[in-house]
C-alpha cells in the first residue's frame, strides 16, 4: 500500500494555465495523493481569459470546477488569505509544492522571501523545511532580474522548471507539448508519468 503524498498546486498569473488544468487533472485521479489548490487572482484572470471558465476565488468549488472540470475528494481549496492554513506551517508536511504557471512577479516575492500571501508564505515554507518546491516559470525573453531571481531561489533549494517542452518526442497537438511539461513535473514531484514516451540510451533502443 503506497503512503499517501500530500502536495499543493498554485495557480498564479502568468500565460499558462492550461499546464495547471492538466497537471490538476492527472493528481485528481492519484487517490493516494492530497492536494491543495490555491489560485491568485490574477491567475483567475488568466483561467478565464485562456481557458474561457468563469472562475472565482472567493469560491473554491468555480475554482475548481473552472480548472479540473470538477470537484475531485482529494482536492481542497485553500483561499490565499488564510493565513492559519496547515500548508502555512512547517510542521504541516507538504511533499513537494508546484507553482504551475509562475508569473516573475510571484518569483521575484518567493525570492524576496516576502511571504505576503498563502502561496508566497507557503513556498517559503518549503524552502526553510528543505522540502520540494517547483516553480513552473512561463516568461519569454527574459530580463536580467528574472534570470538573477531564477537564481536565488535554485541557490535556496527550488526546481526551476521553464515551461520549455522538448520535441524528441515527436509532439503532434498543443497537448502533446502541454504533456511533456506536465511530465516533466510530475518527475519532480516524485511522481510516475505516462505523458510523454521518456527519451532511451541508445543502447536501450538496440534492444
Amino acid at each position: 500500500m503506497k503512503i499517501p503524498k500530500t502536495y499543493s498546486v498554485a495557480v498564479t498569473g502568468a500565460s499558462g494555465s492550461i499546464y495547471a488544468r492538466c497537471l490538476c487533472r492527472v493528481l485528481s485521479k492519484r487517490k493516494d495523493a492530497r492536494v491543495h489548490l490555491l489560485m491568485s487572482e490574477a491567475g483567475a484572470r488568466v483561467v478565464r481569459e485562456e481557458l474561457g471558465q468563469n472562475v472565482d476565488i472567493a469560491d473554491g468549488r468555480s475554482v475548481m470546477r473552472g480548472l479540473i472540470g470538477s470537484e475531485p475528494p482529494n482536492f481542497r481549496y485553500e483561499a490565499l488569505d488564510n493565513i492559519g492554513a496547515g500548508i502555512a506551517s512547517g510542521s504541516y508536511v507538504v511533499d513537494a509544492m508546484v507553482v504551475i504557471p509562475c508569473s516573475m512577479g510571484t518569483l521575484g516575492r518567493i525570492a524576496a522571501g516576502t511571504g505576503s500571501n498563502l502561496i508566497e508564505r507557503a513556498a517559503d515554507v518549503q524552502l526553510k523545511e528543505r522540502r520540494n518546491l517547483i516553480l513552473v516559470a512561463r516568461e519569454t525573453p527574459l530580463s536580467l532580474i528574472g534570470i538573477e531571481n531564477m537564481a536565488r531561489v535554485a541557490r535556496a533549494g527550488a526546481c526551476v522548471l521553464p515551461a520549455m517542452p522538448g520535441f524528441y518526442h515527436l509532439p503532434k497537438s498543443v497537448d502533446d507539448l502541454v504533456d511533456f511539461v506536465v511530465g516533466k513535473v510530475l518527475l519532480q514531484m516524485g511522481e510516475a508519468q505516462s505523458l510523454f514516451k521518456r527519451r532511451m540510451a541508445r543502447e536501450e533502443q538496440a534492444d
